[in-house]
């Protein structure tokens, strides 16, 4: 992997982590983009892989340190509670949630595992599914209405959009927030417990899906200045992406997002159509 294409690609990831647009279908259409402008050849499956792996731990990172304080505050909050027996506490409730968000998530990641590998593949296809992503933030605005906590079933329906969101093209936190939003919460509460609920997910995809699909006797052949440069993007416009972005959502709506997913998926259809038949 070349420096420059690393760098851009951890800036993209740190940047459409966190705001609703799909960072897979970005990164896809960064690397295809990047290959086309630069005529060079793509790295190998399993360097991208790694590479994925070291971006989202990136964002990880940034997310923890952001939200530093409120972790350590349920996390706490928590363990008192749990020693009180009070099991009514909103800590505890908001670790259960998470915790069932999680094991929701995982379990329809590895349903459709194979289908998302199959997409990949398909710049086409995630336009399509980016298209969608502007529908449904869009739609979300126009229910919008409440200011509710999060509670069971909230939490339940944003688990099934944020394992839906495995598919590239499908924002996670697009689809999480957007799901928050029809349930009646507001956009900031949704957006703070979809942050909080991607911790554990990321954390896991990243422990586990390198033992997979990663041959780890390759990783001393592939450029890793490179990755330690794309890393530091990652995190860095990460963490400076949260932070405004829970500023921008304190005044604006998720409108702008919608019509930049509707934009962005017709024209990088329009130009992946052109290039792929010409």
């Amino acid at each position: 992997m070349h420096t420059l294409q690393a760098i851009i690609t951890g800036a993209i990831q740190g940047l459409s982590e966190f705001l609703p647009i799909s960072s897979s279908a970005h990164i896809v259409f960064s690397n295809e983009l990047y290959e086309i402008i630069t005529k060079t050849t793509p790295p190998s499956l399993q360097e991208e892989i790694f590479f994925g792996i070291i971006a989202h731990l990136a964002t990880l990172f940034a997310v923890v340190i952001y939200f530093f304080k409120d972790l350590k505050e349920i996390i706490y909050g928590f363990f008192i509670s749990l020693g009180k027996k009070d099991f009514k506490n909103q800590n505890i409730k908001l670790v259960g949630y998470i915790f069932l968000s999680t094991l929701i998530t995982s379990l329809i990641g590895l349903l459709i595992k194979d289908k998302v590998e199959s997409i990949i593949s398909n710049p086409s296809i995630i336009c399509i599914l980016l298209f969608i992503t502007g529908l449904i933030l869009l739609f979300s605005e126009k229910m919008y209405k409440g200011n509710k906590e999060i509670d069971l079933k909230t939490s339940i329906f944003m688990a099934i959009a944020q394992g839906l969101a495995v598919f590239p093209g499908f924002s996670r936190s697009g689809l999480t927030i957007s799901t928050a939003l029809f349930c009646g919460m507001d956009r900031l509460k949704a957006a703070r417990f979809s942050f909080l609920m991607s911790i554990p997910i990321i954390t896991l995809a990243s422990l586990i899906y390198p033992l997979i699909e990663l041959d780890l006797a390759q990783i001393s052949t592939f450029n890793l200045k490179a990755m330690f440069l794309g890393f530091l993007a990652s995190f860095v416009v990460g963490y400076l992406c949260i932070k405004y972005f829970m500023k921008l959502l304190a005044k604006l709506s998720l409108r702008i997002f919608s019509y930049y997913c509707l934009v962005a998926a017709v024209v990088m259809f329009g130009l992946f159509q052109v290039y792929y038949h010409h």
